[in-house]
């Protein structure tokens, strides 16, 4: 049996808010929660999870209402753990990131190899245990890039940048058991999608 999983990436977040827990969605960020709605309105959703943090709850809200679906949290869909301070150069440190997975700013932060465990982890018991067929999961970029490129490694630094200021958007994955048998990402704002599959 085939199953559906939709990455959602949050939309635009008040960056005026330092703390990754609470911050929220701007305005646009609330408006284009829309774009959402409108994707995923003829789709067969059974089962929404989401990230714990506020901007990721926020982004799906709108189709969980829509849909009459209740919102589960799985904090191992949150995003990557800097540092315990705010970072100025976020541009070298995410290239220094993407050259070396296991490379982090500090002790108290986080690898993309760490943040690709437990996402991938979290993803598995969804694909193993769960009975929901098509299912919508709201993450952040950096967590959905490590996944994208779990199953193609040759998503790096160059698709990642590519992503970085779109929000929101949706990736597709449609698995056979474990395997993924297609990767497809949604540009909701131009309507152009990208098969990631094979880059």
């Amino acid at each position: 049996m085939t199953k559906t999983i939709y990455l959602v990436r949050h939309a635009e977040p008040n960056y005026n808010n330092h703390d990754d827990v609470t911050r929220e969605l701007t305005a646009k960020g609330l408006q284009d929660c829309q774009l959402l709605v409108d994707f995923f309105k003829q789709k067969p959703i059974d089962k929404i999870v989401s990230s714990p943090y506020k901007r990721a709850v926020e982004t799906i809200q709108p189709v969980a209402d829509q849909l009459s679906l209740p919102i589960e949290l799985m904090a191992d869909f949150r995003e990557r753990k800097i540092d315990d301070v705010w970072i100025e150069d976020f541009k070298t440190f995410t290239a220094n990131q993407w050259q070396d997975f296991v490379y982090k700013y500090s002790d108290s932060g986080e690898s993309l190899a760490e943040v690709q465990h437990r996402t991938i982890a979290a993803l598995t018991v969804l694909l193993e245990n769960s009975q929901a067929e098509q299912l919508i999961v709201s993450s952040h970029g950096t967590a959905i890039s490590t996944m994208l490129n779990y199953y193609n490694p040759n998503f790096g630094l160059a698709d990642f940048e590519q992503l970085k200021t779109l929000m929101p958007f949706v990736v597709e994955l449609v698995f056979d058991n474990l395997t993924p048998l297609s990767i497809t990402l949604y540009n909701l704002f131009t309507g152009e999608n990208y098969d990631y599959t094979a880059l």
